[in-house]
């Protein structure tokens, strides 16, 4: 599935990606692979939520940095920025205190990424103004609001898509954890 989703991201040898708030470091390392020596992962930690991981765990390749920050000062230049399970915390209180809202990430986000760059998020589908407390965005409030900052929809998959999914239990209750009904919206910044 990872060969998939990294085909699906348009992350390529020598790409330069930010893998935003990267847990284990999973993604860090499939990308770190892909995008070879002549390419540069970020494994980005915001500092809004570091008190929840301590980043990558294990040893990565020289073509990865660690960075620690707050979510709207990523690195600049970059071919592909990556979320995975982590948009529908931009609607928490928790980082909304420190200004870091949906609409100011997604800007800080097209002002950073290469023209032709890509902005790829996955999530676990939920429906209605409940979502946040349930760990779960619409899709369709992700779309519109990432639209809004001028990026374009390059491409929609249903790959990780349950639709045994009821959308109503919180993402970590064990009748559905690791099991969410998933989107994956790639856009492109023209």
């Amino acid at each position: 599935m990872n060969a998939n989703i990294s085909e699906f991201a348009r992350v390529r040898a020598g790409s330069t990606v930010v893998d935003v708030f990267p847990g284990k470091g999973d993604w860090t390392r499939t990308f770190s692979d892909v995008v070879g020596r002549e390419g540069r992962v970020y494994s980005f930690v915001p500092t809004e939520v570091a008190h929840l991981t301590s980043g990558p765990a294990g040893s990565l390749n020289a073509n990865v940095e660690v960075l620690k920050a707050d979510l709207l000062e990523l690195p600049s230049s970059l071919d592909v920025v990556w979320l995975s399970l982590f948009y529908h915390d931009l609607h928490t209180p928790l980082m909304q205190a420190r200004g870091a809202t949906a609409d100011s990430f997604n800007r800080a986000v097209h002002a950073r990424l290469k023209p032709g760059g890509y902005y790829v998020i996955i999530d676990h589908v939920g429906v209605g103004d409940g979502s946040p407390s349930l760990h779960r965005i619409d899709p369709a409030v992700a779309r519109a609001e990432v639209e809004r900052a001028g990026f374009v929809l390059d491409e929609e998959s249903r790959a990780l898509a349950n639709p045994a999914d009821p959308h109503t239990a919180k993402v970590f209750d064990a009748a559905i954890k690791g099991k969410t009904d998933r989107f994956a919206y790639r856009f492109r910044k023209a």
